[in-house]
């Protein structure tokens, strides 16, 4: 997952363990610097190629999160090309991570790959650091975004697997056909 020497900070092996302990379903990473929401693979399978499409088994799952969230964000979804994203407008605000830029150790990879969450990365804004009294309507403008993003939490698997006396079967494995990537029961 991680490039050979690649240091892990402290702070991000907690949230890696955090993310083991807890079933989380979905999560979302926010950034600046575009409008555009990306999503796995973010790192391509091919390391010497950039810009290369590197879907997950779940390709179409994820399309349709992205989607939820970029459809509802009022800049992300204007068609105009006139703005920081416009380059995405054809692509309804969305793109697969790995197509857009290559790298390794993302967040959104390790949920993908280590845990029952799935992740995407939103880039909120056209100002990689905003100032301050632009926050109020970088919130705003992503507010219903993520409520709608949220809300996308009831697709999908869910239910309660259970042996015969009906006790809940802990790191029970759940395979859909047609998509190599199983995800686990939680506690």
């Amino acid at each position: 997952f991680f490039s050979p020497g690649f240091q892990v900070a402290p702070e991000t092996k907690a949230v890696m363990k955090w993310l083991r302990s807890i079933p989380f379903v979905l999560s979302a990473s926010l950034h600046g610097g575009e409008l555009v929401v990306t999503y796995p693979y973010d790192y391509s399978r091919h390391p010497m190629e950039e810009k290369m499409f590197s879907p997950t088994p779940d390709e179409k799952v994820f399309k349709m999160l992205a989607k939820a969230y970029a459809d509802a964000h009022p800049v992300i979804s204007d068609r105009s090309e006139l703005r920081c994203g416009g380059n995405f407008v054809k692509r309804g605000g969305i793109i697969n991570g790995a197509e857009w830029y290559s790298f390794t150790g993302g967040m959104a990879d390790f949920n993908y790959l280590h845990t029952n969450c799935f992740e995407i990365t939103v880039e909120v804004g056209c100002e990689k650091f905003p100032l301050e009294e632009e926050l109020f309507t970088i919130w705003h403008e992503n507010k219903g975004a993520l409520l709608n993003y949220m809300e996308m939490v009831h697709r999908g698997i869910k239910g309660i697997v259970s042996d015969k006396f009906g006790n809940p079967i802990k790191n029970a494995r759940i395979s859909v056909r047609g998509i190599q990537h199983d995800v686990t029961t939680g506690n």
